[in-house]
């Protein structure tokens, strides 16, 4: 293996390693305000959702940003841009997927919340923000 692909390997798993926690601390307040929108407020699980999703994304942009793929050098701007275009897309994704699963297949909608999150997460948000968001660009 030459010492070329070895790094890009690591650097590969690092970044997904710190994007998954990213992950797991945007998704615990994406979760709770999910949750208290449900309960205390009562707005639909689809609804509860688009609120809750659009305050986790807020937390994972920064820690995305500034410790799981460390890209400072690019204008903040472009960043946010393209990541509002991707939690856009996920955002879309997830609502759509906990409609279906809770009112055609009427499955309980925090299991639903979790398999969706975990679908659209791995597919499409890292690989997106991996490689389009945050891309280390070259000098």
């Amino acid at each position: 293996m030459k010492q070329n692909d070895r790094g890009l390997r690591q650097d590969f798993f690092l970044s997904f390693g710190k994007a998954q926690i990213s992950a797991f601390i945007g998704g615990l307040s994406d979760f709770a305000i999910y949750t208290f929108c449900l309960q205390v407020f009562g707005f639909s699980a689809h609804g509860s959702n688009i609120v809750s999703g659009s305050l986790g994304a807020i937390v994972n942009f920064l820690i995305n940003r500034y410790w799981a793929f460390d890209s400072r050098t690019t204008p903040i701007g472009n960043q946010l841009f393209r990541f509002i275009v991707v939690v856009v897309g996920s955002i879309t994704l997830k609502s759509t997927g906990i409609y279906f699963l809770v009112d055609y297949l009427f499955l309980n909608p925090f299991y639903s919340k979790i398999v969706v999150e975990l679908l659209v997460s791995l597919c499409f948000n890292f690989v997106l923000q991996k490689y389009w968001v945050f891309r280390k660009r070259s000098a």
